[in-house]
């Protein structure tokens, strides 16, 4: 062929193989002196766990730094990855107060207070930063995951991990059957029918810019900037509407895996949107998921006792300290298994999907009311980053300078972020 393949056209010709990864069962390979596929796209994944770990017992020695660190008993499930992680130690987000929200600043480090006369402000998640780059290419700029809303002990205001580019909350999936379902359910409704419905939300949103604008006129300088605001906030609207008209005639991807039992809670919740984590980014629906993990359903669904709250303020000796290890080890039990997922899935080229990856699991908490030294695990291969170590920073190292590393590591072109002071040179490979 002399014509080169353009991959996209190549997929929407091929009906339901639209958005699947290349493949080289579907001729990817057999064009190749035409038009040879790209490298695989690098990825971001945050998994955020709310109240924290166990101090004495997820935590590497801070004297036993470096690669050849003893795995402690909570993380001792992850040992067959252990080249392929590390564990940074002394961070800090320094704007950070509230002891009971572990992921609401988490991706952040904002000034609770930075916005005059508000009592609640925030800035955009470091998740965010990577799809405003990242997003283009795919169905779903991003993709926030989370829990029932009865469950979210610990995370504190938010619907998600994820801010946006004003600090306000994205909404997220809180169930492995209505993730299943947006990625991969039929559209049971007419084409026709979705191109009327979208026409009629651009109607409406036209006739709403139309009479705010002519609000304007006579309002004090505070109305004029929450109009301001509001306005942004139709921008916000117009372009979920364009990226909804763009993929509309766009199949979507078959799916890789079943759709998933509507009756799964805490640990089979977990398990089972770690998988569909990985078919959303096998199939390249998005390049950037955050998942904020429930707590009491994990507890009672590995039989531990407490509430996440109480097991929080473990005392040691007493059943909540045996049942906050207990949290520990079933995360990273499915950690592993995540891990396990990512490197056992294939690009095109031969690579897996681990190494396309760059990883983050942790809190903004690390137990109890402590907000220093905050758990940060780092794995993945697609940042470039020094694995299989545990990093001990100077105390007080902006948490920001972690995710600023990670945003540079995978090409996002940003210069900081949050209160970052630069990259994490250690944590570079």
């Amino acid at each position: 062929m002399k014509t080169p393949v353009n991959r996209r056209h190549l997929l929407r010709g091929a009906g339901a193989l639209i958005a699947l990864p290349a493949l080289e069962s579907i001729g990817f390979r057999r064009f190749a002196s035409a038009a040879a596929p790209g490298p695989p796209p690098k990825r971001m994944i945050f998994l955020g766990i709310g109240y924290g770990v166990t101090s004495e017992t997820w935590f590497p020695d801070i004297h036993d730094s470096g690669a050849g660190y003893t795995l402690p008993e909570g993380l001792k499930p992850l040992a067959r990855h252990k080249n392929d992680f590390t564990i940074v130690q002394g961070c800090k987000h320094h704007f950070s107060r509230q002891a009971h929200w572990g992921s609401t600043y988490w991706l952040t480090g904002a000034n609770q207070y930075g916005t005059p006369g508000q009592s609640f402000s925030n800035t955009v998640s470091a998740d965010q930063v990577a799809a405003a780059q990242f997003g283009e290419h795919t169905r779903f700029t991003s993709i926030q995951l989370g829990t029932d809303a009865s469950d979210r002990n610990g995370h504190g205001p938010g619907n998600s991990l994820a801010w946006n580019q004003r600090g306000k909350p994205l909404s997220a999936w809180n169930s492995p059957l209505e993730t299943y379902l947006k990625l991969f359910g039929t559209d049971d409704m007419p084409l026709a029918q979705r191109r009327a419905m979208l026409a009629e939300e651009r109607s409406v949103l036209d006739s709403v810019i139309i009479e705010a604008r002519d609000m304007r006129r006579g309002l004090t300088k505070s109305d004029t900037d929450k109009l301001d605001e509001y306005f942004q906030s139709i921008r916000d609207i117009e372009t979920r509407l364009s990226k909804s008209e763009k993929w509309m005639d766009v199949p979507k991807s078959k799916a890789p895996l079943a759709e998933p039992d509507e009756a799964l809670v805490g640990r089979s919740e977990i398990e089972m949107m770690y998988k569909l984590t990985v078919a959303a980014l096998q199939t390249d629906n998005t390049r950037v998921i955050t998942y904020r993990q429930p707590g009491s359903r994990l507890l009672s669904s590995i039989g531990a006792s407490g509430n996440p709250h109480n097991v929080s303020h473990y005392r040691a000796g007493t059943e909540t300290e045996v049942s906050s290890k207990m949290r520990d080890t079933a995360h990273s039990e499915l950690l592993a298994g995540l891990i396990d997922q990512l490197k056992a899935t294939s690009e095109v080229d031969g690579s897996s999907l681990f190494d396309h990856v760059a990883l983050a699991f942790g809190s903004n908490i690390r137990s109890i009311h402590y907000l220093n030294n905050p758990p940060t695990l780092i794995s993945g291969g697609g940042a470039n980053l020094n694995l299989g170590q545990n990093l001990v920073l100077n105390e007080g190292t902006p948490l920001n300078n972690v995710w600023l590393t990670m945003l540079q590591g995978v090409g996002v072109n940003v210069d900081r972020h949050g209160d970052s002071t630069g990259v994490v040179k250690e944590l570079q490979a």
